[in-house]
């Protein structure tokens, strides 16, 4: 008497595993495009619902975290020769950081200027709003307290050799010869393309780790300026006596700021928002 074995095919298991990031409780929606919307505005609505302690801790560990890929790169960099192929390979640095901060999924300011974002726009009152401004306002601060925390043990504790410190420094000095305008045009870049990872992230299943490689690394290659990872770097110049406090503010960190917001909400959240009630209202 042979025996029945209720088994899932191997087809149908392979399958449930590639989508299982984007399984809405059955909701009909009208493309594929929307899933990934829904999945994101659904993350959106849980960290807008997120307590001030909750989202400031989990800031302040995100940016402890982002502080590895000036690490990584300034440990790289004492290490190349000063040149293409050098660079290269020291650009690879720069996706630590954010390979720690997504996959622990920490509390990053510009992954949520899509991820928090769309929840407003999907039903945009007041309280929303103000509830997303607390949102960047807890995390921004979380941020830059824990790169400011980790720029300051880089230099103060006997770590790394002259040669390591001297990289660090240089990957400072680098962003400075950007002008405001250029840090603002660069920021916006960055931030429109960890918007677009972001979107990416909720259908890439097994190859998320790939996803974030890939686009953090051309971020790197572009040199385009990014907020937290700018601040450890630009931080550091400050504490070792090397640059102002004004410059990180005014010739750094507002223009980068405002470049990364516009990229990541005013342009990529706001045109998929957009496709997506256009896909709807049809």
């Amino acid at each position: 008497m042979s025996k029945r074995h209720n088994l899932t095919p191997p087809s149908r298991v392979q399958k449930d595993e590639e989508e299982h990031d984007l399984q809405l409780n059955n909701e009909e929606l009208p493309s594929r495009a929307a899933a990934v919307h829904e999945s994101i505005r659904e993350e959106g609505e849980t960290e807008l619902s997120r307590t001030v302690s909750a989202l400031l801790w989990s800031a302040i560990a995100a940016g402890l975290s982002m502080s590895f890929s000036m690490l990584a790169k300034g440990l790289l960099r004492a290490h190349l020769p000063e040149n293409d192929v050098g660079f290269l390979v020291e650009s690879l640095g720069y996706t630590v950081g954010f390979l720690v901060v997504i996959l622990a999924r920490q509390q990053l300011f510009t992954e949520n200027t899509v991820t928090a974002v769309l929840p407003v726009m999907s039903q945009p009152r007041l309280g929303r709003f103000m509830c997303l401004l607390r949102l960047w306002g807890v995390v921004l601060i979380g941020n830059l307290v824990g790169v400011a925390v980790s720029a300051w043990a880089i230099l103060a504790l006997p770590i790394f050799s002259l040669e390591t410190h001297e990289a660090f420094l240089t990957l400072g000095e680098h962003i400075l010869e950007n002008t405001p305008m250029q840090m603002f045009a660069k920021g916006i870049v960055a931030g429109w393309m960890i918007a677009t990872m972001v979107w990416l992230l909720p259908s890439a299943g097994s190859a998320k780790i790939w996803v974030i490689l890939i686009v953090t690394y051309l971020v790197a290659i572009g040199e385009f300026t990014h907020i937290i990872v700018g601040s450890t770097e630009v931080m550091y110049l400050v504490f070792s006596g090397h640059a102002s406090w004004s410059e990180y503010l005014f010739h750094f960190g507002f223009p980068t700021l405002l470049g990364n917001v516009v990229g990541g909400t005013f342009i990529f959240a706001l045109i998929s928002h957009a496709q997506i009630r256009s896909d709807s209202d049809r």
